[in-house]
């Protein structure tokens, strides 16, 4: 059984992965079909930054989160003057960066599923008459279906078990940013807290492990739906 505190956490997590993948999810397919079907200057320099979110320490993201989009930062400042936007310290913050550090998995799983298709049906609907915003409509974008799902549910698990960004930028406020990986972090600081800990540890594993089934199991049914199968 988990605690008051324990719960929020777990809600707070799937709050924020949520809206980190539902706000990331469309600008990841424009990259990815930028990046697979494009060709324009600078493509391996964008390609490069898409993906450095992946090597970077996510210690880093979070801090060039907060002097960029700090109250203090330029950015971050007009945010919150003009339009009354803080993002620091605050669980909208976390879903930034969460879907920040996890936004290059999007964009992997959705590029491979596109280079994978046959160009032949795009060329088959032009040569119909279809204008491109149909064939992306009807052809394209139902071929990069598996890609999409497969990306949006490994990035979902994924957020919900970040952590560096979000402490360093939102810092670890009970019921605003303490996320599940944040809740570990203060049981395990806590003296008598280790057996909060191992619940929450034993959460995460379950979550991360149906995410990845999920993402697997759901990308086969959708490309065998497609491939009529």
């Amino acid at each position: 059984m988990l605690s008051e505190a324990e719960r929020e956490a777990l809600l707070l997590s799937l709050q924020i992965s949520g809206v980190a993948v539902a706000c990331a999810l469309p600008l990841a397919i424009a990259v990815a079909f930028a990046l697979a079907r494009l060709h324009f200057p600078g493509k391996t320099l964008v390609d490069g930054l898409v993906h450095l979110p992946l090597v970077l320490p996510p210690v880093v993201m979070g801090y060039l989160l907060l002097v960029t989009l700090g109250t203090r930062a330029p950015v971050g400042a007009w945010l919150l003057e003009t339009f009354g936007i803080r993002l620091v310290f605050s669980w909208t913050g976390a879903a930034l960066a969460a879907g920040i550090v996890t936004f290059p998995f999007m964009v992997r799983a959705i590029r491979l599923s596109l280079e994978a298709t046959d160009l032949g049906y795009e060329a088959a609907a032009r040569t119909l008459g279809a204008g491109r915003r149909d064939v992306f409509l009807s052809i394209t974008l139902p071929l990069m279906l598996p890609g999409i799902i497969a990306g949006a549910i490994t990035a979902f698990a994924a957020s919900l078990g970040e952590f560096g960004a979000i402490i360093t930028f939102v810092s670890n406020i009970p019921g605003e940013t303490r996320t599940l990986p944040l809740a570990i972090y203060t049981a395990i600081q806590t003296p008598g807290g280790e057996a909060a800990a191992l619940r929450l540890v034993a959460l995460s594993i379950g979550l991360a492990l149906i995410g990845l089934v999920l993402s697997e199991v759901a990308a086969r049914r959708v490309r065998r739906r497609l491939l009529g199968r």
